[in-house]
């Protein structure tokens, strides 16, 4: 995998967030995938589909996401779907919250399915809160109530891109505040 990351602070770029049966991008599957394309600092467009798994969501999974194995019963599978969403990405920076767990998922299927990586530039909102924060915690909740980012429906990927969404922009003019270690948990 050779995502490049990158610090600056584009205005035209697409969040990303995914949803899985598990943390492991090796035995485990994507069920949601979702995209914010953003053009000057705005909501331009948005891509989400649920995907069905070849196995079964966990009841912790169901818990934590509210997505069932009903749900995602008559939803495509991850071969049939992941090229449009990658087209809908395109060749754009793509910023998200530990982004190298999206990443991991998603270069995994590339590879699978269609024998190439996924290289896009990144910008990972969690180690951006490391710099513009004093958060000792920096999971997605934490950092959006920071910002006062409403996280209703969080852990569904098309808020958690606007959660996203919403932190980038607010990280825009704050000042570093040289912090360097934290954890970085979804």
């Amino acid at each position: 995998m050779t995502t490049n990351t990158i610090t600056e602070f584009p205005d035209n770029y697409t969040v990303i967030d995914i949803e899985t049966t598990g943390l492991s991008s090796a035995k485990n599957e994507i069920i949601e995938l979702s995209a914010v394309k953003i053009r000057d600092n705005k909501v331009a467009q948005t891509f989400t589909t649920l995907v069905k798994p070849n196995g079964y969501i966990s009841s912790f999974i169901q818990k934590l996401t509210g997505i069932t194995n009903e749900m995602v019963y008559n939803a495509p599978p991850i071969q049939n779907v992941l090229n449009r969403y990658l087209e809908f990405i395109g060749d754009d920076t793509i910023v998200g919250h530990n982004i190298k767990f999206d990443i991991g998922f998603i270069n995994n299927n590339c590879l699978k399915y269609y024998n190439t990586e996924f290289t896009n530039s990144s910008i990972d909102t969690c180690k951006l809160a490391k710099k513009y924060t004093d958060l000792k915690r920096r999971n997605l909740e934490t950092v959006a109530h920071h910002f006062n980012i409403d996280t209703s429906g969080h852990h569904r990927a098309q808020k958690d891109c606007l959660m996203t969404y919403g932190i980038y922009d607010a990280m825009k003019n704050i000042p570093k505040t040289g912090q360097e270690n934290a954890q970085c948990n979804a």
